[in-house]
Parts: structure tokens; C-alpha cells; sequence
């Protein structure tokens, strides 16, 4: 099993004719991800690696059924191209580009809410059921099948993660994006309740960094959590008052700070990494 996305998940790419859309198009496919089709205003009836392209969303799923969606958009269309799949009935819209003005995130959020839809981003890396779909940008070779199911604010790091646990022949369930901007579709507590009720995951890895207080709630959820979790903070020699890398990675008024967060997940009961290569190790110690 895994959670949100498996191997029956059917996928559009918005902005698919794009260069980025293009490329990332390709590497899904040659995942094994089920894209059904793409969206490039104006270019509908046009084909990308054997794929119907559409003008709109509602022309595709007027023709198949579409689970999922991968945004490849601008950001100042980002908004709109999202709401059009939520109307359309999409129930899990992905959304990579970064640079969303924050009014438009908090719209698109709050739609997706109203329609019962899940976001997953904006300023995502996507998501990854291993072996069975992958919507998004991680580098294929790293995830394989297995029993550590992964949630993280930032995708370089997860990648290192994930690529440690693959070379020590850990596999991974489901590997889950947030995004790192300050308004996102998902929180920890989200995805830690669905991996700890996903019978296939074992033990999860929370990859977290400095800003905000998600970590801090997580906290609160895992210790009622039937699985052993990991952690990793980044963020550790970041000068508060100073974004780093992400919008919400930033320390303000003392409240999100590495030390903060260290403490409240280990008392939570989570194994802290202190570096990425110590995350099998620790694992391994977790599910023997």
C-alpha cells in the first residue's frame, strides 16, 4: 500500500508543453506514473511522448477519469490553473512552482478545502509512492519499495535522505513534499495520521528546518503515533531574522527555533539525526 498516490493513480500535467513540464513529463513516465494526459491552453489536440494534450482541465476529464494533477504553471497563472482542476474534480493537485504570491496560496487552499480536495505545496518537490507513481521533480533512481514512509519541508535534503536510506537498502513507502513556502496544502500532523494508519509503513522519517512551529505540532501528534518516527532539523548555524532557502524558514521573535524544535520532538519520543547518513542507522534501530 501507500498513501494518497499509488500505481491505479491517473495524472495530468498542467503545462506540460513547457520545458520543465516536458522534461518531468518524461522522467514520471519512465517512473511508471499513469499521466493520462497534459493541459497547454491552445495547443489542445497536440501530442507529448504519446499523450493527448488539452486545452483545458474539463476537456480531460470529459474524455478519462483524472486523479491527480501535477502543476508545471507560472506562478502568476498558478492560482487559476489550480482552481479550474479543484472545480473540475481533481482530488489531489500538486503544485511545484514557487513564488505564489500568498494571497493566491491562502485561495487556492481554501478552495481545495471546500471541494474536498488535497494539496500537496505549493513550492513542492511533488510526492512518490516508490514502485508505483511519482508526481513531481525527486531524481528516479532513488526510491524503492519499502517500509519507512518519509514527510519534509525541503527536497534537496529528502533526496540525501532518501538516497542513504536507499544505499543501505531501506525502501520507502510513500515520501510526501509539504513545501517550504509559509502557506502550504499540508501540515505534518496531515500526513503523519495517514502513515500511521497505512499498514505498510513501519516507521517514518520527518525531515524538518528552522521557522514556524509545524514541527512543534507534529510533536504533539507523535506521541500518540503506533510508529517509531526520525527526525532531521536543518537550519542548525541559521542566524535568526535571515530566510534561508525557503519563505518559511525563518526565525522571528525567538519562535521557530532548531534548539525548539530539537526538544519538542525529542520528547515527543522521535530519534533525532544530527546528519542526514545517521537516518538508517537509526531506523534500523527503530524497526529491528
Amino acid at each position: 500500500m501507500a498513501i494518497i498516490i499509488d500505481e491505479n493513480t491517473q495524472v495530468i500535467v498542467q503545462g506540460a508543453t513547457g520545458n520543465q513540464g516536458k522534461f518531468h513529463t518524461h522522467q514520471m513516465l519512465a517512473y511508471g506514473t499513469k499521466i493520462v494526459g497534459g493541459i497547454s491552453p491552445g495547443k489542445g489536440g497536440q501530442e507529448l511522448a504519446g499523450l493527448k494534450i488539452y486545452d483545458t482541465v474539463f476537456a480531460a476529464v470529459e474524455e478519462q477519469r483524472v486523479d491527480a494533477t501535477c502543476l508545471f504553471i507560472p506562478a502568476p497563472f498558478a492560482r487559476d490553473a489550480a482552481c479550474e482542476a479543484i472545480e473540475a474534480g481533481v482530488k489531489v493537485v500538486v503544485v511545484i512552482t514557487e513564488h505564489i504570491p500568498v494571497f493566491d496560496e491562502m485561495e487556492i487552499i481554501n478552495f481545495a478545502r471546500q471541494k474536498g480536495a488535497t494539496v500537496i505545496g505549493p513550492n513542492t518537490f511533488g510526492i512518490v509512492s516508490s514502485g508505483k507513481s511519482k508526481i513531481g521533480i525527486p531524481p528516479n533512481q532513488f526510491f524503492i519499495p519499502g517500509p519507512v514512509g518519509i514527510v519534509a519541508r525541503s527536497g534537496t535534503l529528502t533526496y540525501e535522505i532518501v538516497g542513504n536510506l536507499t544505499a543501505n537498502g531501506i525502501g520507502q513507502s510513500t515520501v510526501v513534499g509539504l513545501g517550504g513556502d509559509r502557506v502550504v496544502g499540508m501540515s505534518f500532523v496531515d500526513v503523519l495520521e495517514k502513515f500511521d494508519k497505512d499498514p505498510s509503513t513501519k516507521a517514518v522519517v520527518l525531515v524538518g528546518e528552522i521557522g514556524g512551529n509545524q514541527e512543534e505540532e507534529a510533536s504533539v501528534f507523535i506521541k500518540k503515533m503506533s510508529k517509531p518516527v526520525v527526525a532531521y532539523i536543518a537550519g542548525k548555524s541559521a542566524p535568526p531574522g535571515k530566510r534561508m532557502g525557503h519563505a518559511g524558514a525563518i526565525i522571528e521573535r525567538g519562535k521557530g527555533t532548531f534548539e525548539g524544535k530539537v526538544q519538542a520532538l525529542k520528547e515527543a519520543g522521535a530519534s533525532i539525526a544530527t546528519l542526514p547518513f545517521e537516518v538508517p542507522s537509526l531506523i534500523r534501530e527503530r524497526i529491528v
